[in-house]
Order: structure tokens, then sequence, then C-alpha cells
């Protein structure tokens, strides 16, 4: 019995309109796919919910969940005031104070969540920003040196469960798991700090993981990471890397041809891809993404992204590979079963 089934994401693609980047999803080989919030738009609003689902009916596929990374992030990042925020907002809204964007971005990922109830997508893949601060988020310890009047990491924790309040009683409310990508950068960089989320919002069901093994590149591995995060992994992405030798990993250097990790095609990267789905295996991925989404098989949803490789050729190349090497019959039992009969 089938187990999995080829999926993709969309937020890569947001040059295309949903019903453009179905139709090249489709010919790739995908059988669902994960749009960006932005593709469901229409102006400032959302698409109908009737809208969305019959363009997706139309062409036979699975919606597989709703990509909103960027709106939660900054939402959660806002009030550090930094400009990186600005691409994922409208430019009205970037000239407001931290405190109004943040107040709109809350909004909106309310908005986004109710649609996605609406569209019966009960796991929404998204990451928590910088909550903590920049100088945390650098990994360096000035960033966790308490001093006489502040403790950035104390003050991180209380800010991340009030700002985050609104947002999680909303997706409790609604049933839906907010899959954080554990990512650097944001509130939860490995799987010790995810875990810190969660005990500080007294163990919020709705706190869950998208695994991605391509953000393990700073010394803990994608196993260590999501066996430590197992219970709370509802969705995934599958994506690669690769680190060059001799290069230092954080450098000023915006061109990723001259990074030393650079995300690679599928196949031919550092991650052993079979391993990393058999761990989603184990851990219990597809049974739990199947009983809330209530589908028969669960989604390896390719993010595939290349510094040399065209985009569309990159997906289409992740797609056919979780098609064909990935989406494997499970073991119905141990193979030492039938020996000596």
């Amino acid at each position: 019995m089938a187990t999995f089934h080829p999926s993709v994401e969309g937020a890569q693609h947001g040059a295309k309109s949903l019903a453009d980047f179905l139709d090249y999803a489709k010919k790739s080989g995908a059988v669902g796919a994960q749009p960006s919030n932005y593709m469901l738009q229409d102006g400032k609003k959302f698409k109908s919910a009737k809208e969305i689902k019959d363009t997706f009916e139309k062409r036979g596929m699975s919606l597989d969940g709703v990509s909103t990374h960027c709106a939660f992030w900054v939402h959660t990042t806002a009030w550090t005031g930094s400009p990186t925020i600005r691409p994922f907002i409208p430019a009205e809204v970037a000239k407001k104070s931290p405190a109004e964007i943040e107040k709109w971005a809350e909004d909106y990922t309310l908005r986004a969540l109710d649609l996605c109830a609406e569209l019966g997508v009960k796991i929404v893949p998204m990451f928590w920003g910088a909550a903590f601060g920049w100088e945390v988020a650098s990994g360096y310890p000035w960033g966790f040196w308490k001093g006489g009047d502040y403790d950035l990491v104390e003050e991180g924790k209380e800010r991340f469960v009030k700002k985050t309040a609104k947002l999680r009683a909303h997706a409790n409310k609604l049933g839906i798991y907010l899959a954080h990508e554990i990512h650097p950068g944001t509130a939860a960089m490995c799987a010790d700090d995810f875990n810190l989320l969660v005990s500080i919002c007294d163990g919020d069901k709705c706190l869950a993981v998208n695994a991605d093994p391509s953000h393990c590149w700073e010394g803990e591995s994608w196993e260590t990471r999501f066996l430590k995060v197992a219970s709370r992994v509802y969705a995934c992405h599958v994506k690669n890397f690769v680190i060059r030798q001799d290069l230092p990993l954080r450098k000023l250097e915006s061109n990723w041809q001259k990074r030393a990790m650079q995300f690679v095609d599928i196949p031919s990267g550092d991650l052993n891809m079979t391993r990393y789905v058999e761990l989603l295996i184990h851990i219990g991925y597809p049974q739990r993404y199947s009983s809330v989404m209530g589908r028969k098989t669960a989604p390896l949803i390719v993010e595939a992204e290349s510094a040399y490789r065209d985009l569309d050729a990159t997906s289409a190349n992740g797609i056919q590979f979780v098609r064909d090497h990935l989406c494997f019959p499970l073991a119905a039992g141990s193979f030492e079963d039938g020996m000596g009969a």
C-alpha cells in the first residue's frame, strides 16, 4: 500500500498564478501541491475557498497545505524593525511602524488560518520569526550573556508567548497545527529551541514541526533533530544541499554560487533522501498527517532549489525523483518473517 505521494511547495514559484503553478506541478509528475498564501490572494483579499478548491479539482490534484512561512515570520520579526520583512508585505504596509506592521501581519495570518480551515487544511507549514532578537539569532555568546538590566533569552521567551498567543488560540480553535520549520534566523533554530517554545507555551498542542533536512548544516544532524521533536512532526519538505569544504559557513556573500552551503537538486546532494524518508516513517509522520487531514497518503513536498540549475527544471527533477524513488510501499512485517518457512 502506498504511504506517500509526490507534492511540491509553491513559495519558490511565486511568479506563477495558482492555476499556472498547478499546471506546472501536474505536468512535472506531482499528485498534490502546497501553494503559498500569496498564490491564494485576489488583490488585498483571498480567493474564495470554492474557487481554490475548484482550481485543484479541475486538475485532479490534492491541496496538501498552504505555505504561510513569510506571513508568520513577518509577524514575529516586525518588532525588531528589520527591513528584511519588506519583501513579504505590501509597500504601503512597509511604511508603517513596527507595531502597525505586526498588527497587520497578525490580522493577515488570522484570515489565512480561517481560509485554511474552510479549505479543510489542518496542517499549516510556517516558521516563527526572530522573537528572541537578532543578537540571540546570531548564535554567538553575547546574545546569551545577562546584563545588569537585561536578559535577552528570558525577554524573548516572554515575548514569544505573548506575541503568538492570539494566533495559537485561533489555530487551536480551528483544529489547526502550526508546523514550524526549524530554520536559521527564526524563533527555533534547532530541536532544543523548538522544545523550549513548547515548554514555555505549556505544551500547546498546535505547536508542530515541518521537517526539512536541508537546514541541518551547522552541527545538528537531521536524524538527531527530528528524533528530538518526533511526536510533533506533522509536515515535511524534501530538499537537499551540499557543503563545500574549506569555506566559511557564515560569510557576507549573497551569491549562492560562492557560498559554502548550497541548496542543490535532490538526487545529487550530501543528504541521503531515502534514509530521511525512512526516518519520517519511523517517527510516524505519514500516519499523523493522514489522520489529521483525512487522507490515504501523506505528501512528500519537494522544495528543490539550485544555484546553477533553472528553478522549474530543479523542482520538476525533484518531483520525479520523489515519485520514482521515495514513494515506496511499506514493509508489512519483518524481512525475517518468512525465513525457515
